[in-house]
């Protein structure tokens, strides 16, 4: 109710019509019938519960931040590494701390529209992490996407992070904004305060007026969650500014170890980083378009269709045009066996190379058949039985 918050309103009184009541706090409060429905405050247009009303479309700085999109798998197991394993977008970096199970979970926040989390379990625990260990998931941003943030000048732009995380391991986390080209960091904490429980952070940081970020498709800015790390990253003072990158001031002294036992878990879902602070509801995009926003990045081609030629001998080459523009050339990587069709009969083949021709649009590959076809030949690539797949990374 409006009355119990000191503002100014503007009341749509039902007996008296506008009814305008001031006070000196700053914040205006839009009421209707006396309750207050919007507020205008120092951080801009909010809802009564302080939930920013910021509007646009891509906000969110960040992708996939629902954890809906995973092509390259729901579940990976026995990670003791870093990579992209499943969601798409969100990098696991194990440093000689426990072994990870990570997965593409459907345990989300109830009514909040929500359908996956991102889940790691912990099932080796080290219980004893040496100096250097650590374990943290990461978001990197194209420092071409983020001009708009004005960062190395006097009016660089806030950030406000919000998520909603879940964990039976209560306690301090830390969360690293890191921006490569200038190398310089901030490190602000969040508490789990409840275990196995939904709970919704908010986290907002200052512009850095001092580090430029590129533009160009590098790696801009970086998101890190840290979920536990060895003394070489808590020995110092913790960031709590925008300062040259010190490893010893990355980590709070006071961060959990989730890898300190086999029952450790953690699930987050609803990420999003936004100008301005605040934080608004979480933007939720059609499938589609946060699909090609990840195909950015990795494209995994399970049902692959192309034309090609008969190479000579047992041979073939293939042209598979990619369905967006990757960020760069991609690394590809083939798998499987393929069929070949000439208008009147059927070759198998395996990939036996990938021509220099690769770029970010199209991915040309080499053949070797199991029996030859006529040279220059047209031919057409097509699965066996579904088990084969084609994939192209340009991941930061």
């Amino acid at each position: 109710m409006g009355g119990l918050i000191m503002a100014s309103t503007i009341n749509a009184d039902t007996t008296n019509g506008v009814v305008v009541t001031s006070d000196t706090s700053g914040e205006i409060e839009l009421q209707s019938a006396g309750v207050t429905k919007a507020k205008v405050t120092a951080n801009g247009l909010q809802d009564n519960n302080g939930n920013s009303l910021r509007g646009g479309s891509f906000r969110n700085l960040l992708i996939n931040g629902d954890m809906n999109i995973a092509q390259r798998g729901t579940s990976v197991t026995g990670i003791t590494g870093t990579d992209y394993y499943t969601v798409d977008r969100y990098r696991l970096a194990v440093n000689t701390m426990g072994t990870f199970t990570m997965l593409q979970d459907t345990d989300v926040p109830t009514g909040q529209g929500f359908t996956t989390s991102l889940k790691l379990s912990c099932t080796t625990a080290d219980t004893s992490p040496a100096v250097g260990d650590s374990i943290n998931i990461q978001h990197r941003i194209e420092g071409q996407n983020l001009q708009h943030l004005k960062f190395g000048t006097s009016s660089a732009e806030s950030l406000t992070l919000s998520f909603w995380v879940k964990s039976n391991k209560t306690g301090t986390y830390t969360v690293w904004f890191y921006q490569q080209d200038d190398d310089r960091q901030i490190c602000p904490t969040f508490t789990i305060d409840s275990a196995d429980t939904w709970e919704k952070k908010t986290i907002t940081v200052d512009g850095d007026t001092s580090g430029v970020i590129d533009n160009n498709n590098g790696d801009g800015l970086r998101i890190g969650f840290f979920l536990g790390v060895g003394s070489d990253f808590t020995s110092g003072t913790l960031a709590s500014s925008w300062e040259a990158n010190v490893k010893a001031n990355r980590v709070s002294s006071s961060n959990v170890n989730l890898a300190d036992s086999t029952s450790n878990y953690i699930n987050i879902t609803g990420v999003q980083l936004e100008v301005g602070e605040g934080a608004s509801d979480f933007e939720f995009l059609p499938y589609d378009v946060q699909l090609a926003r990840c195909q950015r990045y990795y494209i995994k081609i399970t049902d692959p269709a192309a034309s090609g030629v008969a190479a000579g001998g047992n041979s073939a080459r293939n042209s598979i045009f990619l369905p967006v523009t990757m960020r760069a050339t991609p690394t590809v990587l083939a798998s499987g066996t393929f069929n070949f069709y000439n208008g009147s009969g059927v070759r198998t083949g395996t990939v036996a190379g990938y021509y220099p021709g690769i770029s970010a649009q199209v991915v040309q590959l080499d053949f070797v058949l199991s029996s030859g076809f006529t040279t220059s030949q047209a031919l057409t690539l097509f699965t066996n039985n579904g088990n084969q797949f084609i994939s192209s990374s340009a991941e930061l």
